[in-house]
C-alpha cells in the first residue's frame, strides 16, 4: 500500500484537471476511489491486543487501483485452480492494425464486443477443424508498452477441446495463419456492420473508412501463440494480464512539482525506456485505459461459459479421468497476506493475537456527482 502513495500523490496534484463533469464518469469515479484507497477517507477496522492497537484502512476495489488489483488477481487464480482441469494450455494474442486504433478510441462502445468477437474466431476454428469446444478466457486490454491506446486481446485457451457428442477430449494443434484469417474476418465484418448501421463516428468520412477496412482486410495481421504450458504455468501467465494496470507502481521513478518520470516498454526496440511527462498528461493517458462501468476484466467462453460450465463440467473432467474440485473458500485479507508474503498482520510485536475491536467510520465521503 505504501507504494500506492506515489500514484495517489499524482492524482491529488492533478485533481482539478480530471475531477469535473467533462471527464468520462468511469474515469472520474475510479480515480477518486484510488485516491482514497487505504486512507481514513474509507474508514477502517480496529484490531487490538493488550499492548498494541492496529488500524486496517479499507481498500477501494477500484478498477484503476494497482494495489487492489493484485489481491483480486491472486484470489481469481485460486478459483481457477479448482475450475480448470489438469491439461495443456496456450496463450493467444490477437492484435489489430494500428489504423483501427483511432476507431475504437473514438467509439468506446465498440470495445465492449471485442472479447466476444475474438472468442468466436477461436471457437469457430476449433469447431470447424476438430468438432470441439475449448476452454477459453479473454482478457481485453487497451494499452501498449508506451501507454499508447492499442486495443488487443489476450486469449487463454486450452490446448484440447471437448467433443460433447462422444464425451471425449481431443488435443489441438493451432494453426497461426488459419486463426489470423478467422480473427481478421470476424473483426472486419463487425466494423463493416457498425459502419453500415451508423454506429461508428470518425474523423474520416464514410468512403475513407470503407477504404481503410478494405485495405486492412487484404494485409496480413499479427497474432501470437505461446508454446504449450501446464496449468500451473498457465495460471502464472494469466495473472500477468488480469486486472493489470497500464503501469506498475515500481515503474514510477520520480515525481516533481510538474512532471512524472517513469519506465515504459518500447516493444519495437525491445527495451525499457525512461519517459518524463507532465502530470496532467500522465493521468489523462491512464484515464483512457479505465474501462467503462459494468465491463468485466475478463470474459469466459466455450466450455468455461457459465451455461456450458454447468451442463458439461462433470463430463469434461470424466473424459480426462480427473475429479472435479470444489471451489476453495475465499481467503480473508489477513490470510492472503500470510499466503503471499509470509506476514501475519494480526499478531503484535510480542507475538500476541490482535483481535477485532470495532470499526471506524469514514472520515469524509467524497462521492463524485457522476452524470449518468
Amino acid at each position: 500500500m505504501l507504494r500506492n502513495r506515489s500514484l495517489q500523490q499524482i492524482l491529488a496534484d492533478t485533481q482539478a484537471s480530471w475531477d469535473h463533469d467533462g471527464t468520462r464518469s468511469a474515469v472520474r469515479e475510479n480515480l477518486l476511489k484510488t485516491m482514497d484507497c487505504g486512507t481514513p477517507a474509507l474508514g477502517a477496522e480496529v484490531y487490538a491486543s493488550e499492548t498494541e492497537r492496529l488500524l486496517v484502512y479499507h481498500t477501494c476495489k477500484s478498477r484503476a487501483c494497482p494495489s487492489c488489483g493484485f489481491r483480486s488477481t491472486a484470489l481469481w487464480q485460486e478459483e481457477l485452480k479448482a475450475l480448470l482441469p489438469n491439461a495443456s494450455y496456450v496463450g493467444i494474442n490477437f492484435t489489430m492494425p494500428s489504423h483501427f486504433w483511432p476507431i475504437f478510441q473514438q467509439n468506446r462502445h465498440l470495445l465492449n464486443d471485442l472479447p466476444a468477437i475474438g472468442a468466436s474466431a477461436i471457437q469457430r476454428w476449433a469447431e470447424n477443424k476438430y468438432g470441439v469446444s475449448v476452454l477459453l478466457i479473454v482478457v481485453p486490454q487497451t494499452f501498449g508498452g508506451l501507454l499508447n491506446f492499442n486495443p488487443h486481446l489476450h486469449m487463454l485457451v486450452s490446448a484440447g477441446g471437448f467433443q460433447e457428442s462422444e464425451n471425449i477430449w481431443i488435443p489441438l494443434h493451432f494453426d497461426k495463419r488459419e486463426l489470423m484469417q478467422m480473427w481478421r474476418l470476424a473483426l472486419t465484418a463487425y466494423l463493416w456492420v457498425a459502419l453500415r448501421v451508423g454506429a461508428m463516428r470518425s474523423d474520416l468520412d464514410t468512403e475513407q473508412l470503407k477504404k481503410v477496412l478494405e485495405e486492412q482486410y487484404r494485409r496480413l495481421w499479427i497474432i501470437y501463440i505461446s508454446p504449450y504450458m501446464s496449468k500451473a504455468k498457465f495460471l502464472h501467465y494469466a495473472g500477468r494480464y488480469v486486472r493489470r494496470p497500464p503501469i506498475t507502481l515500481n515503474h514510477i521513478l520520480k515525481i516533481t512539482d510538474r512532471e512524472v518520470r517513469f519506465l515504459a516498454k518500447d516493444t519495437r526496440a525491445k527495451r525499457m525506456v525512461e519517459l518524463m511527462w507532465p502530470k496532467e498528461m500522465f493521468v489523462a493517458t491512464l484515464g483512457q485505459h479505465v474501462p467503462d462501468r459494468y465491463r468485466h476484466a475478463m470474459r469466459y467462453f466455450g466450455q468455461l461459459a457459465p451455461r456450458s460450465r454447468r451442463r458439461t463440467s462433470a463430463a469434461l473432467f470424466a473424459s480426462l479421468k480427473q475429479e472435479k474440485r470444489l471451489r476453495p473458500a475465499r481467503l480473508s485479507w489477513a490470510d492472503s497476506l500470510w499466503k503471499d508474503f509470509g506476514v501475519n498482520p494480526l499478531v503484535d510485536r510480542r507475538g500476541q493475537p490482535l483481535l477485532w475491536g470495532g470499526r471506524r467510520k469514514p472520515m469524509r465521503f467524497s462521492e463524485p456527482k457522476i452524470a449518468e
